[in-house]
């Protein structure tokens, strides 16, 4: 924790009431602990959070008082069991304590059955579910079949500079490509140092000499916004405006749902051509 403007003086006095509110909650048998005395305050001492976490009484103290002291991944996620702290109650010391919280087991097992459900029930149109990092967590029938995406795709950057079908799509994949590695960039310098950031970026550079020489050019830009255009193989010109939903309790988590242009085809176009997939063999 860095010390020095009146926000980060507001978070150290958020920290602090945080924690002592939570520690407050538990009594020694909630974790198994034999009460020792008189309490005079409800709750666990704090020298019973630090033995419980594996850290000293004065470092627990000093941060429990919000001092500037040096914090890791490890001493807070000792501090969350201590404290039997929630996943959303885990995010928030995090943030309190200036750090970003870590992802949490497969991002896939968490996709509920009506997040699928609302892609699913997009379609013909296409929809997909995509985290900070632009990995794909899901997709629709329709994000396949219209836009180029295939089963193996795992992340929406690497599929722009990777799969050949997808930019086969996309007329304007040259002109766009600029916009779209400022816009990773952008998104990546709110979370300095995230390894999984780092991993999809020296994949890429390795996979494209395309986003290597793009990337190396330091360009930050604004989430594009412009129209989507897409020449389908066989639904011939698309153009699609997109909505970017939030995800409520996941909120590095977007719904993207790509809508036909008013004023064109397109929604006519989605709809024979899933009547021909329908139609055509198993």
């Amino acid at each position: 924790m860095t010390s020095g403007s009146p926000a980060v003086a507001r978070r150290r006095e958020q920290l602090s009431d945080f924690l002592r509110t939570r520690r407050a909650r538990l009594t020694p048998a909630d974790v198994d602990m034999v009460a020792v005395g008189r309490r005079r305050t409800p709750g666990l001492r704090r020298e019973e959070v630090a033995a419980l976490a594996g850290v000293g009484v004065s470092w627990y103290t000093w941060l429990e008082q919000g001092r500037d002291i040096n914090v890791s991944n490890e001493v807070l996620d000792a501090i969350s069991r201590a404290l039997r702290l929630s996943e959303p109650e885990r995010a928030h010391l995090y943030l309190l304590t200036g750090l970003n919280p870590p992802r949490v087991g497969g991002a896939d097992a968490d996709v509920t059955p009506e997040l699928r459900q609302l892609l699913d029930a997009w379609s013909p149109r296409p929809a997909l579910l995509q985290d900070k990092y632009w990995n794909l967590l899901a997709l629709n029938d329709a994000a396949k079949t219209v836009l180029g995406y295939h089963d193996t795709d795992q992340n929406c950057l690497i599929t722009f500079f990777t799969n050949t079908r997808y930019r086969g799509m996309h007329g304007h994949w040259a002109t766009i490509a600029p916009d779209i590695v400022a816009a990773y960039r952008a998104e990546a310098a709110h979370s300095p140092g995230d390894p999984e950031f780092a991993r999809v970026i020296t994949e890429l550079t390795a996979a494209s000499p395309e986003f290597a020489d793009l990337w190396a050019r330091h360009d930050v830009g604004a989430p594009i916004q412009a129209v989507k255009a897409v020449h389908h193989p066989e639904a011939g010109d698309l153009l699609f405006d997109t909505t970017n939903l939030a995800v409520a309790n996941h909120p590095d988590w977007h719904v993207i749902l790509y809508n036909p242009r008013p004023g064109t085809d397109t929604e006519a176009r989605l709809h024979r051509l899933q009547r021909i997939r329908l139609a055509a063999p198993a």
